[in-house]
């Protein structure tokens, strides 16, 4: 039995037709959107996201990898990485036509869909560079790593269960990773202009929002 036909298995009738809904990237990312976003510290798995209406990035990133695998596409995560003063990120990227595009879950505006329109993985990441910043309007983003295929942890039942989800983000840590600033370019960062700023935390969960430590 394929991991697809294991998911599916587990699924209520009710279930089904959600999912029979979500036909496209961009309503993957609504259904994602009207989640309410997660503080704990804790990983849902795909099916528990869908039962229980909650996600953070990671919880996101996964269900939308496993969605996104249910219209033909490889269940693809990667993380996308800001400096000592900021959260990482992560999304679940997609080709169409030769082009990237990504759907994400994000306490901020702007970390969350892209439509595939980027030539290459480093045009899409550079696409959320003004929009990955932290509280003290700093714009944080340094990196990205390469795509991890879920398919990987098909055997350990990463879709259904929540166990997998910690060799997940393990995993993901030891992944290629690509830096997108040089240290020059990282000193003559200007900081985030007010009004994307605020229209960046609309809607935001403060419990949810990262504290950047001191600078240094």
């Amino acid at each position: 039995m394929n991991s697809e036909s294991h998911f599916d298995r587990h699924l209520t009738q009710s279930e089904r037709r959600i999912l029979g809904r979500l036909a496209t990237p961009g309503k993957i990312q609504t259904f994602l959107d009207e989640l309410a976003y997660s503080t704990d510290k804790t990983y849902r798995c795909p099916l528990r996201v869908l039962r229980e209406r909650v996600a953070h990035c990671y919880d996101g990133a996964l269900f939308a990898a496993a969605m996104l695998r249910r219209l033909g596409h490889p269940p693809l995560i990667l993380e996308m990485l800001p400096n000592h003063r900021d959260d990482d990120h992560l999304l679940a990227p997609f080709r169409q036509d030769g082009h990237w595009g990504a759907v994400g879950k994000s306490n901020f505006v702007g970390l969350r869909f892209r439509e595939p329109v980027y030539r290459t993985l480093r045009e899409l990441i550079m696409s959320y560079f003004e929009q990955f910043y932290n509280l003290e309007r700093e714009k944080t983003l340094r990196g990205y790593t390469f795509p991890l295929n879920l398919r990987t942890f098909d055997r350990a039942g990463w879709m259904v269960k929540d166990e997998p989800l910690d060799w997940i983000a393990e995993k993901l840590d030891r992944m290629r990773r690509v830096r997108v600033l040089t240290p020059r370019m990282v000193k003559r960062l200007s900081p985030l202009d007010t009004r994307a700023y605020e229209a960046g935390l609309w809607g935001t969960n403060p419990r949810g929002l990262y504290r950047p430590g001191p600078r240094g």
